[in-house]
């Protein structure tokens, strides 16, 4: 199995630390606000990579953390009139019904930075007692970065390119701007802990070294998160950890894409963000990891308007031939190995989710053409279907109980169909401009429309 290692920019061979035995943390919400898109894909993404290693024989233990103290947090609690520890426990218990509620599973470890506050100040103490780390003056820490000679080497960043992209606070307390904060003074007002540089609370990278070490010991087979986790925060895991133990933190680095919005970053600021809990009022949670598992992992996700509905549409065809084959053939219990031979040949080469769901076209296609001819293998195509998907968290359901909950009509308004039918002419005349245009009166109108070789479909949106 090949995973791609962002610290080595290639595709490595797995091979654990510990034969047999798979430690993997991934980073997990900084909980300030209630779970969007992006939390739910890097959920999903982790959920799907451990639940593959264990197929593959591997004994996992995954680790993910909730940052429930940082300044974003702190910030809300201002904002709300809610004590910020409390604030952060009312997130939680949201955003852990929303994961749920999206059939994506709990890891084997849940941590909290508050609950490892103690580990986390003796970690810092250590650094400091190895030359790595220094106060401020005024009750904060910081990491002294050219005490590491390999920072940088996650990002590929010079030092003279730390600087972009990260705040810089309090210079005249450290010995250089790009050192980064370990513990920070707590100011008026803010939650506190007691500590021997005085009333504070840790750093946001800090949180996740100490509770790796704490949960793992000092190196681990796998750590992921986002790619906007790069730089800084992984990069500052990688310093203060392997500044501590003198040893490699993680052998693999994974990451996966972020998201875009119909083409543009997915921000407040925008507008745009779309939280977990609104997109599973309105389809299936089968429906979200199909179109979130349909590109490749470390790429980013643009969700344009029909993303869901048209996956939901494929869901909704794929179990109206699941029902029809379990209802043609009710005693056929047979599988097709082939289909899982060939699904854990994709996932080896680095969890290609994006080549297993698009082999289900041709798989779908065949146990129709069977199902017509009465042959009883389009059942085993199915069953087998349901079995090897259902790692992605696919093909679950009942199917009858699938349709009759999210099947929508079939037959869109005569006057949708005909701009529908007009827009399809267009296309076959090569007339991109008009096909475009009619595309966003349908748009108008509450349609998707999604193309193939055979023609084209109309969803809901």
């Amino acid at each position: 199995m090949k995973i791609y290692n962002s610290l080595t920019r290639k595709k490595e061979e797995f091979v654990p630390l510990e034969a047999g035995k798979v430690k993997m943390y991934a980073c997990g919400i900084t909980v300030s606000g209630e779970a969007h898109i992006g939390h739910g894909f890097q959920a999903l993404v982790y959920d799907v990579l451990r639940k593959f290693l264990e197929k593959e024989g591997y004994e996992v233990t995954y680790a993910r953390n909730y940052t429930d103290v940082d300044d974003k947090i702190i910030a809300k609690s201002r904002e709300t009139g809610i004590p910020a520890d409390r604030y952060a426990a009312m997130m939680i218990e949201k955003i852990d019904a929303v994961m749920r509620k999206a059939n994506i599973d709990d890891p084997t470890l849940w941590i909290k930075a508050t609950d490892h506050i103690g580990d986390i100040i003796a970690f810092i103490e250590d650094l400091i007692r190895g030359g790595h780390a220094y106060e401020g003056g005024n009750g904060d820490v910081y990491f002294d970065v050219d005490s590491f000679p390999a920072y940088g080497r996650l990002s590929r960043r010079s030092k003279e390119d730390m600087l972009d992209g990260v705040r810089v606070e309090n210079d005249e307390n450290k010995k250089n701007a790009y050192d980064f904060a370990l513990w920070k003074a707590a100011k008026e007002g803010e939650i506190f802990w007691e500590s021997p540089w005085g009333r504070g609370r840790p750093g946001w990278h800090i949180e996740c070294s100490a509770m790796n070490r704490c949960a793992f010991g000092d190196r681990i087979d796998i750590h992921g998160g986002g790619r906007d986790l790069i730089f800084p925060h992984h990069e500052n895991e990688i310093a203060q950890t392997e500044a501590l133990t003198g040893v490699p933190f993680a052998k693999y680095w994974i990451h996966n894409g972020l998201i875009k919005v119909n083409g543009q970053k997915m921000s407040k600021s925008l507008g745009n963000v779309l939280l977990m809990e609104d997109i599973l009022a309105k389809y299936s949670d089968e429906a979200l990891k199909f179109a979130l598992l349909a590109g490749n992992y470390r790429a980013d996700l643009n969700i344009t308007d029909d993303l869901f509905p048209v996956a939901e549409a494929h869901l909704v065809r794929f179990y109206t031939l699941i029902a029809k084959a379990e209802e043609t053939f009710a005693d056929e219990r047979g599988g097709m190995p082939e289909i899982d031979g060939k699904f854990n040949e994709a996932m080896r080469d680095d969890f290609n989710t994006a080549l297993a769901i698009a082999d289900l076209f041709g798989y779908f296609k065949e146990a129709a053409r069977l199902l017509a001819l009465h042959d009883p293998a389009a059942r085993r195509i199915t069953n087998q279907i349901r079995t090897t998907y259902s790692l992605l968290g696919l093909f679950r359901r009942d199917a009858k109980a699938y349709l009759a909950q999210y099947a929508k009509e079939e037959e869109a308004p005569a006057e949708v169909k005909a701009i529908a039918d007009e827009r399809w002419e267009a296309r076959k005349n090569k007339n991109w401009a008009r096909s475009d245009e009619l595309r966003e009166t349908l748009k108008e109108m509450g349609y998707a429309v999604k193309d193939s070789k055979e023609g084209y479909m109309l969803t809901r949106l």
